[in-house]
């Protein structure tokens, strides 16, 4: 209704502390006028009695999307991204796939995805004649085209794949340095790790026979060891002779 107004009460401090803390953890990602009035609309819900404990609370948890190093395209790639969105209009870019290989690509933006710790977004690739998912970091030169296009139905991505991985993994045994254990426990859960002479663990190691679990094992470098089963041990050594072989004098 004409000059009707939200009561305050409609929210609870709870409510508050939770629709903050969701805010905040979008300010390093989601840059821009429309999330710093979001943010100054709901704090004038705050009652002046109970903000300093609101804002307590909001501030207890912390989500941070910003890599710590490397490739930072994605900062520069976001508002693009966002606009063409937003305007349903073409991108244009270079895209490199894991094999290294350089294409042109032309798309139509649906959806940003953000899934451990890497940005995506879904477009109608027109050189596949399809849709694709596009990681950011692998993209460059990315320009907004003038051409506008007409959104389609899409499919939305699929990022479960719990069911796919759990018949492709088979069990490894490694033996790791204490030093390293953090980072093993990135692929493994603590249940699959035990003590065992010497500041080393014993552990049970998630594992798919592909060069991204090979370079996962060759990155903990002489701290870890395969134990078991014996072919992995061979072509982990046949890993490590081919990468001597590169700095033979």
């Amino acid at each position: 209704m004409q000059n009707y107004k939200l009561e305050k009460s409609v929210f609870t401090a709870a409510d508050l502390s939770v629709i903050l803390m969701g805010l905040y953890s979008l300010t390093d990602t989601v840059r821009g006028d429309d999330l710093r009035h979001a943010l100054a609309k709901v704090k004038r819900f705050i009652p002046a009695d109970r903000a300093q404990d609101i804002e307590l609370k909001a501030n207890q948890i912390y989500i941070d999307l910003s890599p710590w190093m490397g490739n930072r395209n994605t900062e520069q790639f976001m508002p693009i991204i966002k606009t063409a969105l937003q305007e349903h209009r073409l991108l244009a870019f270079t895209y490199i796939d894991r094999y290294g290989n350089q294409t042109a690509r032309i798309a139509e933006p649906y959806q940003l995805i953000l899934k451990s710790n890497h940005w995506y977004f879904q477009g109608y690739c027109r050189i596949r004649a399809d849709f694709r998912l596009f990681r950011l970091c692998r993209m460059a030169d990315l320009q907004m085209c003038k051409e506008t296009f007409s959104p389609r139905d899409y499919p939305k991505p699929r990022f479960a794949f719990d069911d796919v991985l759990a018949a492709m993994q088979t069990i490894i045994t490694l033996r790791v340095h204490r030093s390293i254990l953090d980072r093993v426990l990135d692929y493994c859960c603590y249940q699959d790790v035990s003590p065992d002479a010497d500041d080393y663990y014993i552990v049970r190691f998630p594992f798919i026979e592909n060069d991204y679990y090979y370079d996962i094992l060759l990155s903990f470098g002489d701290r870890c060891e395969c134990l078991a089963p014996p072919h992995i041990r061979t072509a982990i050594r046949q890993r490590l002779q081919n990468l001597l072989t590169l700095y033979q004098p």
